[in-house]
C-alpha cells in the first residue's frame, strides 16, 4: 500500500502547482480592471474567511490548489437558464470586459506556471542537490536480459553501435559524462524516452545489509565482495541479479572478505513482483548538482526552463506519432582503445492510455520523491521535490494552452473569434462549446485513471 506520507506530500505538491495557476488568474483580472468574487486556498468548505474590498479570500477544507471565481459567473448561468440570447455585460464582469482582457486572464495562469517554474530552477540551480548514482562504465543489457525468457534474443541500440559490456563512455555528443547520471541526462536531452540498452556497472561489494534480511541471517557484512553465485562468477551487480533470475530457495554466494572466500549459503523467498529478501545495497558514489554562481545560476535555470519546455513537447510527440531517434556520438574507453561509435536510442511501444499520467500517479510520484529526497537530506530532498514541481508546471502550461474547450487555450480561442466577429458570442454558443470541453476533459480524465490503474498493478 502506498505510504500516507507519500500521499500527504504529493497533494501539497500539486496543490502548490495549482494555486499558482489560480493565482496567476487572480492577479491578472485584478489588473485589468476583472471583479474577483473569491479566491480560495484550498477547495470544499470553508474554513476560515475574511473579506478585503469586493474580494472573500477563503482556506478551504481540502489544500489542494484553489479557484478564482470571478465576477459574472453567475449572470452567465442565469443567461442560460433563461434563454437569453446575450450574455450580461456588466461593467466589471468577466464576460463585460473586452475579448483581450479576457485573453490576457486566461493566458495569465499558465504563465504562472512557468514564472514559477523558471524561479524554482534558479533556485534549485543555486542551491544544488545531490545525486546518488554510479560510475560511466556500463554494462550491455543484452548480455543480462532480466525477466526475459530463456533463450530470448535482445538487440538493443548500444549493441548495433558496438558497445560492450566493461566499456567506459567517456563523452556523448562532444559533452563530457563523468558518471551514470550524466549518461542518463545526455540519452534524455537527444531522445526524451529513448533507450539505449544499458546498465551501469556496479561493482558487487556490499555497503550496507538490511536488518534481519536473508543476507543478514547469512553473515553477510558491509564490505564483502560477492565474487560467486552458486558457483558462477560474478564481477559486477547485474551479474548477480542474472544468476538469480530463477528466483531459487536457496543460493550460495562465495564472498571475499579480507582476501579470503567463503562459501555462504542463503534462504531466498521472493515477491509477486520479483523482490527478494536478500537485503544487499551496493556502493554509489554522490553527484552534485550546482551552479557555481548567482549570475550561473539565474542563467542555468533559465536555460533548463527552456530546455524542459522543449522537452515536454517533444515527450508529447511519443504519444501521436512514431518518433524519430537522433544519433549520438559516443567516446569510449574500452582497455587501452579509445573509439568514436554511434548510436541512436531506440522507443519502446507507447499508446495513449499507458502514456498518460493521472491524478493518482502524479500524486505519488511527486510524494515519492520528496520523501526519497528527504533521506538524502532536508535541502536536498526540497531541492528535487521543487524541482519536479517545476516540471510539472511546464507541463500544465502546455497542455492548459491546447485549444481544447474547457482549457485556458479553448477560452483564448472563443475569445479570439469574438474579437474577430467584433459583437459577442451568443451564451447558448459559449455554453455548448464549454460542455464540449468538459465531455473531453471527463474522457481524458477516464482515460488517466485507466492508466494509473494500469501502472499501479503493473
Amino acid at each position: 500500500m502506498t505510504p500516507i506520507l507519500d500521499v500527504i506530500l504529493g497533494l501539497v505538491g500539486l496543490g502548490i502547482v495549482i494555486f499558482v495557476h489560480e493565482l496567476g488568474h487572480f492577479l491578472a483580472a485584478r489588473a485589468v480592471g476583472i471583479g474577483v468574487e473569491a479566491f480560495s486556498l484550498g477547495w470544499g468548505p470553508r474554513l476560515l474567511s475574511w473579506k478585503r474590498g469586493e474580494t472573500e479570500y477563503r482556506i478551504s477544507v481540502f489544500p489542494i490548489g484553489g479557484y478564482c471565481l470571478m465576477r459574472g459567473e453567475a449572470e452567465f448561468r442565469q443567461a442560460i437558464e433563461s434563454k437569453n440570447a446575450e450574455i450580461p455585460r456588466t461593467p466589471g464582469t468577466f464576460h463585460g470586459a473586452s475579448p483581450l482582457r479576457r485573453i490576457i486572464v486566461s493566458l495569465a495562469g499558465p504563465l504562472a506556471n512557468v514564472v514559477f517554474a523558471a524561479i524554482v530552477f534558479i533556485g534549485v540551480a543555486g542551491v544544488g542537490y545531490d545525486v546518488n548514482t554510479h560510475g560511466n562504465k556500463i554494462v550491455l543489457a543484452s548480455d543480462f536480459p532480466l525477466n526475459s525468457p530463456a533463450g530470448a534474443v535482445h538487440r538493443y541500440p548500444a549493441d548495433v553501435a558496438g558497445l560492450k559490456t566493461g566499456d567506459t563512455i567517456l563523452d556523448i555528443d562532444g559533452k563530457p559524462v563523468a558518471d551514470y547520471y550524466m549518461i542518463q541526462e545526455a540519452i534524455t536531452e537527444n531522445s526524451p524516452g529513448g533507450k539505449l540498452g544499458v546498465y551501469a556497472w556496479i561493482d558487487p561489494v556490499v555497503a550496507s545489509v538490511s536488518p534481519a534480511s536473508s543476507a543478514d541471517l547469512a553473515g553477510i557484512r558491509a564490505g564483502d565482495r560477492i565474487v560467486a553465485v552458486n558457483g558462477t562468477p560474478v564481477d559486477q551487480a547485474i551479474a548477480v541479479m542474472a544468476a538469480l533470475g530463477d528466483k531459487p530457495e536457496k543460493a550460495v554466494f562465495t564472498i571475499d572478505r579480507n582476501g579470503m572466500k567463503t562459501d555462504v549459503p542463503l534462504v531466498l523467498s521472493w515477491k509477486d513482483n520479483g523482490e527478494s529478501n536478500l537485503g544487499i545495497s551496493y556502493g554509489s558514489i554522490s553527484h552534485l548538482v550546482r551552479s557555481a554562481s548567482v549570475p550561473a545560476s539565474i542563467a542555468d535555470g533559465l536555460k533548463e526552463t527552456g530546455n524542459t519546455f522543449l522537452l515536454t513537447l517533444r515527450s508529447l510527440g511519443i504519444v501521436v506519432r512514431h518518433p524519430t531517434p537522433h544519433a549520438m556520438r559516443l567516446t569510449v574507453q574500452r582497455g587501452d582503445q579509445t573509439l568514436d561509435l554511434v548510436a541512436k536510442p531506440s522507443f519502446d511501444d507507447v499508446n495513449l492510455v499507458n502514456s498518460l499520467s493521472g491524478p493518482a500517479r502524479i500524486t505519488w510520484i511527486v510524494g515519492n520523491t520528496a520523501v526519497q529526497g528527504m533521506g538524502e537530506g532536508v535541502v536536498s530532498g526540497l531541492a528535487k521535490s521543487f524541482d519536479l514541481l517545476a516540471f510539472l508546471s511546464i507541463g500544465l502550461f502546455i497542455m492548459n494552452l491546447l485549444p481544447i474547450p474547457a482549457l485556458d487555450g479553448g477560452q483564448i480561442v472563443l475569445w479570439i473569434v469574438e474579437a474577430a466577429r467584433r459583437r459577442p458570442l451568443k451564451a447558448i454558443t459559449v455554453w455548448r462549446f464549454q460542455l464540449v470541453g468538459a465531455i473531453f476533459v471527463l474522457a481524458l480524465f477516464v482515460l488517466a485513471t485507466a492508466s494509473d490503474v494500469l501502472w499501479f498493478n503493473r
